[in-house]
């Protein structure tokens, strides 16, 4: 039996191994697109059923309540018994653990939405009122713009959550890298535990990044407002300056 050559990581089992990213680069591609794909649908499911859930909240004020206790609810189930409880309809598919991370979402994006719409300023809603602005219109041009950046708050906490949590869908076959964490520390292949474990960092701030991107471009007000404040600031010292110039 011949021993494998010094620069073989592969054979070494290093934790750190170039080969094993040029030998296995189609395979975390597929693991990074399923991972990527899960995230994206279940997010944007919660989404969806938190938009209504948070816009009934506002309406129904009595709903608050129920809404807010169902959501904390379902986000303290442990993910072993959220796949357990919904496999007997969703059976071992991707769907289950789609709905599954759209559940979890709830709690984080219902709140902040609710928080957003509830902070929107009662002078901008008077003055849409005002203008003649029906209850729908007020609400997609005043109250959601001035609510997106709580909202989008809840929704970077919630989408790096679900990178996080897509890794347990391996338990079920649907883990996009989770599956390379599970198999390679079953197997004890720190490589492909390593490299799949940085992927998923990296991919969730790739996410927050780009939802920051996103909040920045939705608020162009903010950016405005910022200039305004150092603009504010930074002559400030010049006036006190030429007044104190005056009296002498």
């Amino acid at each position: 039996m011949t021993a494998p050559p010094p620069d073989d990581c592969l054979a070494h089992n290093d934790w750190i191994c170039g080969d094993y990213l040029s030998t296995r680069r189609q395979i975390l591609l597929d693991a990074l697109l399923q991972h990527l794909q899960l995230t994206v649908f279940s997010v944007a499911l919660g989404l969806v059923i938190a938009v209504p859930l948070a816009l009934l909240a506002r309406r129904r004020r009595w709903t608050i309540g129920p809404v807010l206790g169902i959501t904390t609810v379902l986000y303290t189930i442990p993910s072993l018994a959220m796949f357990s409880l919904l496999l007997p309809v969703y059976g071992l598919s991707a769907t289950l653990v789609v709905v599954g991370l759209a559940l979890y979402s709830l709690t984080l994006l219902v709140r902040n939405i609710l928080a957003g719409l509830d902070g929107v300023p009662a002078e901008a809603t008077e003055a849409a009122r005002g203008m003649g602005y029906g209850p729908m219109r007020q609400l997609l041009t005043v109250e959601l713009p001035l609510a997106v950046p709580a909202a989008m708050a809840g929704l970077r906490i919630a989408t790096v959550s679900a990178v996080a949590l897509t890794t347990v869908g391996a338990i079920v076959g649907y883990g996009g890298l989770g599956n390379l964490i599970y198999a390679g520390m079953n197997a004890f292949f720190k490589a492909q535990v390593l490299t799949a474990s940085v992927l998923c960092v990296l991919l969730a701030v790739a996410f927050d990044l780009l939802l920051l991107g996103v909040e920045r471009l939705l608020t162009p007000w903010r950016r405005a407002s910022r200039r305004a404040v150092r603009a504010r600031t930074a002559t400030g010292p010049k006036r006190l300056v030429a007044a104190l110039g005056r009296r002498t």
